[in-house]
């Protein structure tokens, strides 16, 4: 009876393709030194108008966070907002229950208490609201900024006796968060995924997941140069889905969330999601290394996150006893990537199986200089996504301040799946087949074999149904495609199509060269090898490669 007991929960525990124990795939060498971070971090709001006896719930949730870290022994952050930090109720219960091995840093939104004690008018219906610029430093002028900061400083202090290290937002704008470096000697810090008009803030085609050192003109663009960047790198939050997050919400003014917060029933609630989420994490190739962020606001009450929480703890126990992950602080990451990476470095988010089982498979690959998406839909295969980074492109947030309830963040789109997409339509750059006769059809792949040839470069490979070896190489400066036919006389390109009547950046296609425009700045993107040409009927370019090869430049030089 006991064996059949445990057998039933062995089969349980390895049911599907999401198994999480297994030894690491091919280089497993290699991926020693590149290790899967888990950050445990929890936000706290004193209040929220939202929620009905909204002070004892919140205070509830947070007592309860500290007991399920304490029960597994699991270091944890908590970042407190200014009207939870004076709280001496809070003070308290982080002085007398919170282990050693967990940190307190700084949540930064902006409440009425902070707002007033630094001598500033709150302009806000309640102590706290969400609107971008009252809850955000966007909406407030460079020296209300700094007095923001100094003031929360002095009273971290005065309770703590020391200086945060960690200080994470939805988004802190470049000036602030350099100002908090400088001065106060901040450590790492941490901001919201990629999303489109979800609860006001869009912020949209930056480093996906992991981390990267950001520009001192803009806080979503990472940098290119050490001199140029902020030297605190951020940490992206929530636990993108790899593959269904992108298009979420496609077709509406804002995107629903698909994500590891443990409040979602369809995602970081279930467990079967949770699984799946993290084979992308510890059993794929990530080059430098992978991350994800585990934990909630304490808005979401603890009734609402406690069955997610204990179901992702509970496979972060087994995943950490096996060495598969790290479970760290904010900060100890924070001090990890600075000793590592003098610049921001590449690295991939991979997921191979599909928790919808729908036929997809998706590949992220981040640089400092661009991000990339592949995306295959049964053998319909895409470049979903490319965005270029350019340190210079600075924030419309930078110098002053914002107005109104919503903050819009970019980098620089050269292929956007969801912006440039309809429900019935959707955009990418397609690999297609020029037949004899002039006419063209999309060559469907096979699921692709993904390998790490060196520490910053990520190789895709795979076949189509003819036979015809396809390679896509990315590296921090550029991205590699390139054939091996085995038909006789194939020709091929690469072929951007769009949703009809999208506004799209690109000002001219060259030979060589494709010159666009986005917020009123110039990029380039440049073709090494292989030819450009501009798109007749539905495509707007296409990628032509010389001798089976094509290298695109995406270092907008």
């Amino acid at each position: 009876m006991k064996l059949k007991k445990v057998t039933v929960l062995i089969a349980l525990l390895f049911t599907g393709c999401f198994i999480l124990s297994m030894p690491l795939p091919a280089q497993e060498k290699e991926r020693s030194a590149s290790p899967r971070i888990i950050n445990i971090i929890n936000f706290i709001r004193q209040t929220d108008y939202r929620v009905e006896n909204a002070d004892s719930l919140l205070f509830e949730t947070v007592h309860e966070q500290i007991k399920l870290l304490n029960k597994y022994g699991f270091p944890g952050t908590f970042l407190f907002q200014y009207d939870a930090l004076i709280n001496p109720k809070y003070q308290e219960l982080m002085k007398s229950e919170l282990s050693e091995q967990c940190e307190i840093g700084a949540w930064w939104e902006i409440t009425q208490p902070h707002v007033e004690d630094a001598g500033i008018k709150w302009r806000g219906e309640h102590s706290w609201v969400s609107h971008a610029n009252i809850a955000f430093t966007t909406g407030y002028t460079r020296l209300e900024r700094k007095k923001l900061v100094d003031v929360y400083m002095t009273k971290f202090k005065e309770i703590y006796g020391y200086y945060p290290k960690s200080v994470g937002s939805w988004f802190i704008d470049s000036y602030t968060l350099e100002y908090m470096y400088e001065k106060y000697g901040i450590v790492a810090s941490c901001n919201c995924k990629d999303q489109v008009g979800t609860d006001g803030y869009t912020l949209w085609g930056g480093y996906w997941n992991q981390a990267y050192y950001p520009s001192k003109v803009n806080a979503y663009m990472p940098a290119q140069n050490a001199q140029s960047q902020i030297p605190v790198p951020i940490f992206r939050m929530l636990g993108s889905d790899p593959i269904y997050q992108y298009d979420a919400g496609l077709g509406n003014s804002r995107q629903g969330v698909i994500s590891l917060e443990p409040v979602y029933k369809e995602s970081g609630m279930d467990e079967r999601w949770i699984r799946y989420y993290l084979e992308s994490i510890v059993n794929q190739p990530s080059l430098a290394f992978n991350y994800a962020q585990a934990g909630q606001e304490n808005s979401f009450t603890w009734k609402a996150m406690k069955l997610g929480l204990a179901r992702q703890f509970h496979l972060f126990d087994s995943l950490s006893r096996n060495h598969k992950i790290q479970i760290e602080t904010l900060e100890h990451s924070g001090r990890w990537f600075k000793e590592h990476f003098t610049v921001t470095p590449a690295t991939a988010v991979i997921a191979l199986q599909d928790i919808r089982d729908e036929g997809r498979k998706t590949v992220w690959f981040n640089s400092r200089y661009y991000r990339v998406n592949l995306l295959w839909e049964n053998k319909s295969f895409r470049f979903r996504d490319i965005h270029l980074f350019d340190e210079k492109f600075k924030s419309a947030y930078y110098e002053k301040e914002g107005i109104g309830s919503q903050f819009f963040y970019y980098t620089l789109p050269v292929v956007d799946g969801f912006m440039w997409s309809t429900t019935g339509d959707r955009a990418g750059l397609r690999i297609m087949k020029i037949k004899n006769d002039g006419s063209k059809e999309e060559i469907r792949l096979n699921a692709p074999v993904v390998t790490e040839p060196s520490k910053d470069r990520l190789q895709v490979e795979c076949k189509d149904e003819n036979g015809n070896a396809f390679k896509i190489v990315f590296r921090e400066d550029r991205f590699d495609v390139s054939c091996k036919p085995k038909e006789k006389g194939l020709k091929w390109m690469l072929e951007l199509k769009t949703a009809e009547g999208k506004e799209l950046p690109f000002q001219s296609i060259g030979n060589k060269q494709i010159k666009a425009e986005f917020q009123n700045y110039k990029y380039e993107i440049s073709c090494l090898k292989g030819s450009i040409e501009n798109g007749s009927g539905d495509s707007i370019f296409r990628l032509i490669p010389a001798k089976n090869e094509l290298s695109i430049d995406c270092t907008n030089k």
